[in-house]
């Protein structure tokens, strides 16, 4: 753990409320600086009230709470991005093409939900990849709750891809394009083992792999237990626990290909919440803003300097994320183009 590593917090109410173009400006400049070094911040200012975060936190509730053979129904098709995960049933290290020795999966349960084809009816769109929610019956505000939280999570990651814009010095609107039919998704994660339980770690046991996040950003709710950790640039990991009310943002893959490493979609994990050797249970919200899936991901505009070389070639975003969920949930291990991100991965565990 480096003493000197931060997470910065950036208060982002200029592009929220009206703020003035110099104001927009140093906004801009401080998310620069923190993807260019972190890939890690705190949004404040996001306009996100204090009912949705608290009813966000209700679902969860109601739902991990709920016997395990009960969730078990809700599990979805393979192939299909929605629904139940179980403990163990996920490797996230697979999807950057690195392979556990001890072959241990990680230990946390997961429900995901996402845009639809009917939330985009001015495209034709797979529904496969666009696939109908499946609600949980248990519950009869589940519904209420999520599509609350999703539809400012998506209102905050528009104003992202304006302070994108800005601070690349591309025109505005600019992403607009790669986004309007974006394939969005909420996954609601819960660190399982039963409160309170006395547990010795063997060095085996993770919460969550390491793993970059796979798409355009991330947007996390999350409690005040411990347990994420994110990588510096010197290979040591990091607790991030967020600021009260701050979004953890954090940039993802499609992103560092956009900007040919220059914004960092940094690896992170999450380590099993045991507090004085007893679980404690931990819970997070990761809203991924993953963009279109027919977009044609190339380097920007800018993001080349004279004498540097293109380190990624082109890719649609539906090939790039297809890749990673058969690597993180079909358990297969990703050769495409993640030899960069595994190397980080094993030299994180020397």
């Amino acid at each position: 753990m480096s003493a000197a590593f931060h997470v910065p917090a950036i208060d982002i109410a200029p592009y929220i409320a009206g703020g003035t173009d110099a104001e927009r400006a140093q906004v801009a400049r401080q998310f620069d600086e923190a993807a260019r070094t972190v890939g890690f911040m705190q949004i404040l200012g996001h306009g996100i009230p204090l009912e949705a975060w608290a009813r966000l936190g209700r679902a969860s509730d109601r739902f991990f709470e709920l016997p395990l053979d009960v969730k078990k129904q809700y599990r979805a098709p393979a192939g299909i991005n929605r629904g139940y995960s179980p403990p163990k049933s996920e490797r996230l290290s697979l999807s950057l093409g690195v392979e556990k020795a001890e072959r241990m999966n990680d230990f946390f349960e997961a429900f995901n939900l996402g845009a639809t084809a009917a939330d985009y009816p001015h495209v034709e769109v797979d529904p496969a990849m666009y696939s109908e929610n499946i609600w949980p019956a248990e519950s009869d505000t589940f519904q209420d709750d999520v599509e609350l939280w999703m539809s400012h999570a998506t209102s905050v990651a528009k104003v992202m891809m304006e302070i994108f814009a800005d601070a690349l010095r591309l025109p505005a609107g600019y992403f607009d394009s790669y986004t309007d039919h974006s394939l969005d998704v909420l996954r609601m994660n819960n660190y399982a083992l039963p409160e309170g339980e006395r547990v010795e770690l063997d060095g085996d046991l993770i919460g969550m792999g390491e793993h970059t996040d796979f798409g355009i950003v991330t947007l996390l709710w999350a409690d005040d237990v411990k347990g994420l950790q994110v990588l510096d640039a010197d290979g040591g990991w990091n607790d991030v626990s967020p600021l009260p009310g701050a979004l953890l943002v954090n940039l993802g893959d499609l992103t560092a290909r956009w900007t040919n490493e220059r914004w960092k979609s940094t690896l992170h994990r999450v380590k099993p919440p045991v507090i004085d050797g007893r679980i404690k249970r931990r819970r997070s919200a990761a809203f991924f803003f993953d963009g279109n899936v027919d977009a044609v991901i190339t380097t920007l505009p800018g993001c080349v300097a004279e004498g540097e070389t293109e380190l990624y070639g082109p890719i649609t975003i539906g090939e790039h994320i297809e890749a990673k969920l058969q690597g993180s949930r079909g358990l297969v291990n990703n050769t495409s183009d993640t030899a960069r991100e595994a190397e980080r991965v094993l030299a994180s565990r020397q």
